[in-house]
């Protein structure tokens, strides 16, 4: 017999298909939100103790995907079976979040291990332009992993920072193949300023495909490879994240390359175009593009000891179902910081199980740090908290605050206890296991909390860089 649910997973899963039901009128395909996988249970360390070699890590990124975009969070009417069956073969995350709540300094936040705002390249929400980019002297996940032993590479989105100044190459990673900006046409390769945006290494690289299909064969390749080292993979696709320009769509691709040669310097964000349909086009083409990856690491024979994981750079955009979360991208509400998050390592963890553990992008990097048995620089302390001891031997993870700043909001979680204050500067507290949605402000009962949790929201911004 199957251990239940715990009360937040059994929570999304029955709001999916609450919504459902208000989906209908709008989305013609919605039909009902899928019912809980029976077999998965709350999340437990495997035992007997298992041991394996250190793993591979194949970290993957979606781009402005809610957290409910996929039918295994609940979606009405995006089907992800790829995914879907990873989070079965492995731990789905239900509290887990992104360091921030746009693309750059959440970026930050994973390859540092650290708050973005203690880098001044962290303080653009996101960058925007050549003048600031993550430092080449600072350490990050993949020059820790590669002095450790690892072979490390980026393909996808690096956002972090343009040449000449900054690149992966730079910061870490042996080998880079992908986009230095926030976003690119996806056939043309046209960034938001007209500039081409395909690189391999430090050099253009011609390719006028789709890029999805691009960067899933690089990945594919990557993986399939006779590997003398285990390595790092970080693939970062730009799907889902706008324009909203599906496989196939030429005529459309065509239409936005002539603006942005037009200098239209609005027209990447395609504020006329788009649909509900068009984004689960692209949204279920990015699950088979992920399909194809695993295949390609399951052909290889490496399989069992690859640690794969799974997450949004943020929380959705115009077109993400984030229900029942208020708020998307660029808020530090729960709808533009909770995101979906899957890990499988067959070699250590169970599958099919589920957890509420409140987690965040930096507490990712302690833990790959880890158990890859690398050390942090000590010159640059983590702020956050490694999970292989919870992961691997149950170990209890104590109670930590998740801090969060962006221009004109903060927030801070503790247990299931929530601080925050938006652009209307008003102080707000909510207890998230009962009120997910953020609707209950609890401040006027709960008084002596709000300041204190306010105080440590506080203590952490006094020692961050100033905007």
């Amino acid at each position: 017999m199957s251990t239940p649910l715990s009360r937040r997973a059994l929570g999304g899963v029955a709001a999916g298909a609450a919504a459902a039901a208000a989906l209908g009128a709008t989305a013609t395909s919605a039909q009902a939100a899928p019912a809980p996988d029976p077999q998965e249970r709350p999340f437990r360390a495997a035992h007997p103790r298992r041991h394996s070699r250190r793993p591979n890590i194949l970290f993957i990124l979606g781009d402005d995907l809610g957290w409910a975009d996929l039918s295994s969070y609940g979606s009405p009417h995006i089907r992800t079976p790829h995914l879907d069956r990873l989070a079965r073969q492995g731990v789905r995350f239900t509290d887990a979040y992104s360091g921030s709540a746009t693309c750059s300094p959440t970026r930050f936040s994973l390859y540092t291990g650290r708050y973005p705002g203690r880098t001044k390249g962290g303080l653009a929400e996101p960058i925007a332009d050549r003048s600031v980019g993550l430092e080449p002297t600072h350490p990050t996940l993949a020059s820790l992993l590669r002095d450790s032993g690892y072979a490390t590479a980026l393909i996808g989105k690096w956002h972090c920072g343009y040449l000449p100044d900054y690149s992966p190459t730079k910061s870490g990673w042996d080998e880079f193949f992908g986009n230095f900006g926030g976003a690119l046409e996806y056939y043309s390769k046209l960034g938001l300023a007209g500039e081409y945006d395909l690189y391999e290494g430090d050099a253009e690289y011609k390719d006028l495909r789709y890029y999805t299909r691009i960067l899933t064969e690089r990945a594919s390749e990557y993986v399939g490879r006779d590997h003398e080292k285990p390595w790092l993979l970080n693939l970062n696709f730009t799907t889902p994240h706008w324009p909203w320009i599906a496989a196939g769509d030429t005529e459309e691709s065509a239409g936005i390359v002539r603006r942005i040669k037009a200098g239209d310097r609005s027209a990447l964000w395609h504020q006329d175009g788009g649909s509900v349909e068009k984004y689960k086009e692209m949204v279920e083409d990015l699950d088979r593009s992920i399909g194809q990856v695993l295949a390609a690491l399951k052909r290889s024979g490496q399989e069992q000891d690859t640690l794969v994981f799974f997450a949004s750079d943020n929380g959705g955009e115009r077109f993400s179902y984030n229900w029942p979360l208020a708020g998307n991208k660029g808020s530090l509400q729960e709808g533009g910081i909770r995101v979906p998050s899957i890990l499988r390592w067959p070699a250590r963890i169970d599958g099919g199980q589920v957890s509420d553990l409140p987690v965040f992008s930096p507490d990712w990097t302690a833990t790959l740090l880890e158990l890859a048995g690398a050390r942090p620089h000590p010159a640059y302390p983590l702020d956050g908290t490694s999970l292989a001891g919870h992961l691997l031997r149950g170990a209890e993870v104590p109670e930590r605050d998740l801090f969060w700043r962006v221009r004109g909001e903060r927030a801070l979680r503790r247990g299931d206890w929530k601080y925050y204050r938006g652009k209307s500067g008003r102080d707000q507290l909510f207890h998230l296991s009962e009120d997910s949605r953020e609707q209950a402000d609890r401040a006027p009962f709960e008084q002596a909390r709000l300041a204190e949790l306010r105080a440590a929201w506080e203590r952490i911004d006094a020692g961050l860089l100033r905007y």
